[in-house]
C-alpha cells in the first residue's frame, strides 16, 4: 500500500472538479457543520477552563494545597519530633497551624453561628486571602486588643464595620469544663466569651464571606480551652512539588490516625461536578458532529459513484481493495480536518480575543467583569482526534462500497 499515492489521490478528489452538483454541496455542508461543532467545542471548553480556574483561585483562599486533620476527634497535637519530620519533607515550603470550630456571634440584637479560625503567622503565606481583602488590613493580632478578619456578608449581617474602634464582635463558645451543677446555679458560666475587633474584611464568595472569622490562634485556643492543640495543619508546597507524592510521604510519617488531603480531595465533589459538566458538553457537541457526519456519508457515497471509472482503472493497474478503501477513508479524514481546522482557528481566535479584550461581559456583580477564558492545548488535541475519528467513521461505509467496485476488463480482438 503506497501511502503517498493514497493521500495524493484523496487530496486530488478534495480539490478536483466534480460533475455531480450534489457532491460539492453536500461536502461543503458537512465541512461547515464540523467547523461549527469544532468551534463550539473549543469555545465552550475554554470557558469551562476559565470558570474552573476562577473557582480554583477562589478556593485557594481557604483550602490549602495539603491539609492534615485527625481521623478521630476535633483537635490534636503532634510531638516536636513528628512535626520536625514533616518540616523536612522535600517540597514543603510552609506549614501553618490552625484551630477552628463553630461559635455564636452576638452584636446587640444580631446573633448568628459562624466558624472561627485561629491562625498563626504562616497562615497568610499558605492561603491566598490577601488578594480578597476589600477593606482594612490582612492581619490578626492581640495587642492592644484582639483583632480579626471577617467575611463581608458576615459583617453586614452583624451590622459591624471595619476601621471603627468601637466595633466589636462578641464570640461565645460552650464551656466544656463547666459542671452541670455550676451551670444550674450560674448559667453565665455555660459559655466562654471573647471580644474581637474587626480590622479586615474579605470578599471571596458567599460560601466564605458569610461563614469565616480569622483571629489569632492563641486567643482561639484559650477560648476553646485547648491550649497547644489545633484542628489542622495547612501546607504550602514549593512550585515544582507533586502534591500526591508529598501526600504519600506525610501519610507514611503520620500513620492511619491522621487524614492527609490534597486540595482536590478537600473539594472532590466540586471538582467532579465541574469535570462532569465539561464532559457532558463534549458529549452533546459530539452528537452534533455525528449528525454532521451523516451529510459526509451521503457526499462520499455520491463521490464513490462519480469515481467508479477511476476506481476500476486503479484496480486494473493492480490496486488492491485495501488501497481503494484507504483512499476514501483518507478523503473522509481530509474533509473532517479541513472543516475542523477552520472551526478550531475561528474558535481559537474568538477565545484569544475574549481573553485579551473581554468582549462578552458578565451581567450582575461578580469579581470578574467578562467571561473568563483559558485555552489549553489538550483541548485542541482532543478535538482534532475526535474529528479524525468522525471522518473515518463517516467514510467507512462509502469506502467499503468503493472497494467492491469491479475493475475494467480489457477484451482482445
Amino acid at each position: 500500500m503506497n501511502l503517498t499515492l493514497i493521500w495524493q489521490l484523496a487530496w486530488r478528489y478534495l480539490r478536483g472538479k466534480r460533475s455531480a452538483n450534489a457532491v460539492p454541496i453536500l461536502s461543503r455542508i458537512s465541512m461547515f457543520a464540523i467547523a461549527v461543532g469544532a468551534a463550539a467545542m473549543i469555545i465552550l471548553f475554554s470557558v469551562f477552563n476559565g470558570f474552573e480556574g476562577i473557582v480554583r483561585d477562589l478556593y485557594k483562599a481557604f483550602y490549602p494545597e495539603i491539609k492534615i486533620t485527625s481521623a478521630k476527634g476535633k483537635f490534636y497535637t503532634l510531638s516536636d519530633d513528628t512535626y520536625n519530620q514533616l518540616s523536612t519533607v522535600d517540597g514543603i515550603a510552609t506549614i501553618s497551624r490552625v484551630i477552628e470550630d463553630n461559635v455564636l456571634l452576638s452584636t446587640g440584637d444580631a446573633q448568628r453561628v459562624a466558624t472561627l479560625k485561629g491562625v498563626d503567622g504562616n497562615y497568610f503565606k499558605v492561603n491566598s486571602v490577601a488578594p480578597y481583602i476589600t477593606d482594612g488590613v490582612c492581619n490578626v493580632g492581640i495587642d492592644p486588643v484582639n483583632t480579626a478578619i471577617a467575611g463581608s456578608q458576615l459583617l453586614a449581617q452583624m451590622d459591624v464595620t471595619v476601621n471603627n474602634p468601637l466595633s466589636k464582635l462578641q464570640v461565645y463558645y460552650p464551656n466544656s469544663k463547666a459542671s452541670a451543677s455550676t451551670m444550674a446555679t450560674m448559667p453565665q458560666n455555660a459559655f466562654r466569651s471573647l471580644n474581637l475587633r474587626p480590622d479586615g474584611e474579605f470578599t471571596v464568595q458567599d460560601e466564605f464571606d458569610s461563614k469565616y472569622i480569622l483571629a489569632d490562634i492563641g486567643v482561639v485556643q484559650d477560648l476553646v480551652q485547648e491550649g497547644g492543640k489545633y484542628s489542622s495543619l495547612e501546607l504550602l508546597l514549593q512550585p515544582d512539588a507533586d502534591p500526591e507524592d508529598i501526600q504519600e510521604q506525610l501519610q507514611a510519617i503520620l500513620g492511619v490516625g491522621y487524614i492527609v488531603a490534597t486540595r482536590y480531595e478537600q473539594n472532590k465533589t466540586l471538582y467532579m461536578v465541574m469535570r462532569a459538566e465539561k464532559w457532558a458538553v463534549y458529549g452533546i457537541l459530539l452528537l452534533v458532529l455525528m449528525i454532521a457526519a451523516f451529510n459526509m456519508i451521503g457526499a462520499l457515497s455520491l463521490l464513490v459513484l462519480e469515481k467508479q471509472k477511476d476506481i476500476s482503472i486503479l484496480k486494473a493497474m493492480g490496486a488492491r481493495k485495501s488501497t481503494v478503501n484507504a483512499i476514501f477513508l483518507a478523503e473522509g479524514v481530509l474533509w473532517s480536518l479541513l472543516g475542523g481546522g477552520i472551526g478550531l482557528l475561528l474558535g481559537g481566535a474568538l477565545c484569544f480575543g475574549q481573553q485579551q479584550f473581554g468582549w462578552v461581559k458578565l451581567g450582575g456583580a461578580f469579581i470578574i467583569s467578562a467571561y473568563p477564558v483559558q485555552i489549553h492545548w489538550q483541548d485542541f488535541a482532543l478535538i482534532i482526534v475526535t474529528i479524525i475519528l468522525i471522518g473515518i467513521l463517516a467514510a467507512w461505509f462509502p469506502a467499503m462500497r468503493a472497494a467492491k467496485v469491479q475493475s475494467i476488463t480489457l477484451k482482445s480482438d
